[in-house]
């Protein structure tokens, strides 16, 4: 098969089998998925920090080590100020259409629904544009970057699917939207893949922004809404679950060969 081939099997493979995981917790009965979704949340809490932290921030400082690493962190600023404003925008917007008393109501886990689209979204077409660009450095170096892509793609399709459903939409609908944002991992790699020359100046500052928006969700959204449990199980609980989160993913970043 030609590297062009692989890359094509690599991120079909990927979006397919996250669509997969999140079409699972579909079956799940009503009563299993209304208590596991507040589990599922502090999850992905724990996954979205992890992916940030663990890996698009060291991937954008990574890839040129001479290049200024302020300008990067400098993009994560403006990246939070950014999802900050697009909540807003979100909550406004609501407001017009519902009333200020429900637009507040709006905020937190509603809004974290939408945000979270635009924010996987970025990261499925970065991971695409990643898996060219191992591919093209070295074949090997493409293979185990792109069953490290699929590793950690599952979990967080999953946390992602729980975070949608958590923010009010349809089953149905956090399928689409779920299935779309995947699929822009072919997009992404195809892109890369015609052209490399102009989309690796930038990835640096792309991989900060996604970074920035997985924060920013993580820390004002969800967070947030895991504080209403005040008991302390349920404190234990979330801890818990966001530890073991971030810590799936340090496992699955020492698979990637950087």
């Amino acid at each position: 098969m030609s590297v062009l081939g692989w890359i094509i099997a690599f991120s079909v493979v990927g979006s397919v089998l996250s669509i997969s995981a999140a079409g699972a917790y579909l079956l799940l009965p009503q009563m299993v998925r209304d208590r596991s979704l507040s589990m599922l949340v502090s999850f992905a809490t724990g996954v979205l920090l992890g992916v940030a932290f663990i890996h698009l921030l060291p991937h954008a400082l990574d890839i040129e080590p001479n290049r200024d690493s302020s300008a990067v962190m400098t993009t994560v600023l403006v990246g939070i100020f950014v999802f900050f404003i697009l909540e807003k925008a979100l909550i406004w917007r609501h407001a017009h259409h519902h009333g200020h008393d429900v637009a507040h109501e709006y905020r937190g886990a509603t809004a974290a629904g939408s945000l979270i689209i635009v924010g996987d979204t970025f990261h499925n077409f970065l991971d695409g544009i990643l898996l060219t660009a191992a591919f093209v450095t070295d074949v090997h170096l493409g293979f185990a970057t792109g069953f490290a892509i699929i590793a950690h793609e599952i979990p967080q399709e999953l946390g992602d699917f729980a975070i949608l459903i958590n923010s009010g939409m349809s089953r149905t609908k956090a399928f689409v939207l779920n299935g779309v944002s995947s699929l822009a991992m072919v997009i992404g790699a195809l892109l890369a893949w015609w052209g490399t020359e102009y989309v690796q100046p930038v990835l640096p500052y792309i991989l900060a922004f996604t970074a920035a928006g997985f924060i920013y969700i993580a820390v004002a959204d969800l967070i947030p809404t895991l504080h209403r449990g005040v008991r302390l199980r349920d404190s234990v609980t979330q801890l818990t679950l966001i530890s073991a989160g971030i810590l799936l993913i340090v496992a699955f970043g020492h698979t990637e060969v950087r």
